[in-house]
C-alpha cells in the first residue's frame, strides 16, 4: 500500500529505531511507548487486520510471536513477564491499517475487566 506508514517503515522511506530486520518482518520501537518496552512488530506484506489474515498467512503471524519472545529475552523482559497484543477494527483500538503485534514490557502491566 503506497500510503501505510508501516509499508512506508518497512521500504526504510521512513526512519525508525529498527531492532530486527529478515525477509518478513519487521520489529522496531513505538514512538509513543506507553511502558518502558514497547516493540511493534509488522509484516513486510501488507495485511490490513488480523480479520484479513489467510491461513497461508497462519506461518508469518506465528512467526511474529516467536520473534516477539525472542525480543523480549534479548530486551530483558522475558524473565519478569511482559505482554503481546494484537489490535483489530475499530472498537479493538486499531489505529493502522496493518496488522502489528506490541510487544509490551519493563513494568507492570494490569488490565481491569469490567462488566458490560
Amino acid at each position: 500500500m503506497e500510503d501505510c506508514i508501516f509499508c512506508k517503515i518497512a521500504r526504510k522511506e521512513i526512519p525508525a529505531e529498527i531492532l530486527f530486520e529478515d525477509f518478513d518482518l519487521v520489529a522496531f520501537r513505538d514512538i509513543k511507548p506507553i511502558v518502558p518496552v514497547h516493540v511493534l512488530l509488522i509484516p513486510k506484506k501488507h495485511i490490513s487486520s488480523i480479520n484479513d489474515v489467510t491461513e497461508e498467512d497462519s506461518a508469518l503471524v506465528g512467526k511474529m510471536i516467536f520473534r516477539a519472545k525472542e525480543l523480549a529475552k534479548e530486551l530483558g523482559i522475558a524473565e519478569g513477564g511482559y505482554k503481546l497484543l494484537f489490535r483489530t477494527g475499530e472498537n479493538g483500538g486499531q489505529e493502522v491499517a496493518h496488522i502489528h503485534l506490541h510487544l509490551l514490557g519493563g513494568a507492570r502491566l494490569f488490565e481491569e475487566i469490567r462488566p458490560v
